[in-house]
């Protein structure tokens, strides 16, 4: 039994309002007493309809609550208590506010059953409901593309299906076994190249060409040519499967998979002209910087690896705290590269010889990594050194817990979002099966086996999303079709929310 406290109210003549005729109300098991003056300071709410109910027939009576109670004039609504305690809120405080621990798309259910509009929320719980709206949206954009993925496009032609098979091949490795084998394949190949590509800098393992200069094994370079020759076909094979070309080639990792193999058809093509050209000194240093450029081919790795995209998503959210942090670095590097140059400039022997030299001492200095080539020799300025290094770690210890609480926060997110999607894809299958089940049996398990789908479709868990719609305009059943899909999240969202 719950209590608040009754405002009373004082008539035109200024006498104290008489009681109103107490209301008792049942939410699942639980009884409260509520007035009828409370309750019509709401008229369009449904408690508010109970007020006048002696007026109602019995048939009126049923399509406001569960049960009645003549006897007792106790209405029985079997809706949930918890929820309840908020509703009720909005009579005496003119706002609702969610309780932690309700499900907010619940309780806007809840709302919507008592005739409650969502202006009536506080603010605070207003965000709250936007927050699990979007992450409703992106599960249900998951799922729809786990269905795309398993089922593809029925209306699609051959080239098109084709082009369907061919990019779930390359890009999906989860959607069958041979491209997961494909993925593994090309993960091998990362790894190789990089190490290749680093154990070719060793001298003990190059060889001396005609001229006597240095250069790879062969040996190396036939197993270098063998992985880019792999990650050609593989982009290429991506490229003509990828359903947006353009899109697909200003794509930051492919990107990153052009800039890897790129150098070696330049330097193929330089070295194709001969020896003249390749003698030539910007020729020699575009060659360079060319094989330097196979180092973006180790970017290739957050393409198989989620861990690496996470890290690249948190970061991305945290460009706020990234841009506090080199700010704090930037005052503080001009501030006691400043001062440095000031207390040692006086000394003969000092190796400040500018501000703008000093900023590579202030740098190492506040990054506590003190290489030792440039340092003070004067009292003040080991005075200036050891504040510099201590504003330095206070400076770089601010802003890092933000960025650890937002990798944190971002991948929880992801892994609950890919549980729940794996979760929805579950429920429909087994929907599905005991729709099929009753079909093919007699009537008599029809009928057992429509008892137990529906004891499915009532006691589904509280993540279910009705993500499709049933073909057969019946209310409840849902089968994972294509073409019973939503056009967009925000669509499969109003659903869920209606």
């Amino acid at each position: 039994m719950w209590g608040f406290q009754r405002t009373r109210y004082a008539d035109c003549n200024g006498s104290e309002a008489s009681e109103e005729t107490e209301i008792v109300v049942n939410i699942g098991g639980v009884k409260q007493v509520l007035y009828g003056d409370v309750l019509t300071r709401f008229p369009e709410t449904r408690l508010a309809e109970l007020v006048d109910s002696s007026l109602k027939s019995s048939e009126e009576i049923s399509l406001i609550c569960d049960d009645y109670d003549p006897d007792t004039g106790e209405f029985y609504f079997d809706r949930d208590p918890e929820a309840f305690k908020c509703i009720i809120e909005l009579y005496y405080y003119g706002e609702i506010h969610m309780k932690r621990g309700i499900c907010p798309i619940c309780f806007m259910k809840e709302m919507e059953f008592w005739k409650i509009g969502s202006d009536f929320l506080d603010e605070c719980c207003k965000s709250h409901l936007k927050e699990v709206e979007d992450e409703l949206a992106e599960i249900a954009e998951k799922v729809r593309t786990i269905l795309v993925d398993r089922e593809g496009d029925p209306s699609a032609g051959g080239w098109q299906r084709f082009q369907i098979c061919l990019w779930r091949l390359m890009e999906k490795p989860e959607s069958s076994l041979p491209a997961h084998i494909i993925a593994i394949v090309s993960f091998i190949f990362i790894l190789i190249s990089s190490v290749v590509m680093c154990v070719g800098t060793i001298p003990d393992l190059q060889v001396e060409d005609s001229e006597g200069k240095l250069t790879e094994h062969p040996v190396l370079e036939v197993i270098e040519t063998v992985c880019i020759g792999w990650f050609t076909i593989e982009y290429l094979l991506r490229l003509i499967s990828s359903p947006n070309k353009i899109k697909f080639v200003l794509s930051f990792m492919n990107i990153i998979d052009f800039m890897a193999i790129m150098p070696f058809y330049v330097v193929l093509i330089l070295t194709s002209f001969g020896a003249g050209v390749m003698e030539l000194a910007n020729v020699q240093q575009a060659v360079q910087a060319l094989r330097i450029m196979r180092i973006a081919r180790i970017f290739k790795l957050a393409r198989h690896s989620s861990g690496l995209q996470t890290l690249t998503s948190a970061l991305k959210s945290s460009l706020k705290e990234l841009g506090l942090l080199l700010m704090y670095m930037g005052v503080g590097v001009f501030l006691f590269s400043a001062l440095g140059y000031t207390m040692e400039q006086n000394h003969p022997d000092t190796l400040f010889t500018s501000i703008p030299q000093s900023f590579w001492w202030a740098v190492i200095t506040m990054t506590t990594v003190g290489y030792g080539d440039v340092y003070p020799k004067t009292t003040l300025g080991r005075c200036n050194a050891a504040i510099s290094f201590l504003c330095g770690v206070i400076a770089i210890a601010l802003p890092i817990h933000p960025i650890i609480n937002n990798f944190v926060l971002f991948y929880n997110k992801q892994q609950v979002l890919e549980t729940a999607a794996k979760h929805e894809i579950e429920l429909m299958a087994l929907r599905t099966g005991g729709e099929l089940k009753a079909a093919s049996d007699s009537h008599k398990h029809i009928c057992g086996a429509g008892a137990w789908d529906n004891d499915m479709r009532s006691g589904h868990s509280d993540t279910f999303i009705p993500l499709l719609k049933d073909p057969r305009g019946g209310a409840g059943i849902q089968t994972p079709s294509m073409d019973t899909s939503f056009e967009s999240t925000a669509e499969a969202t109003e659903h869920f929310m209606s």
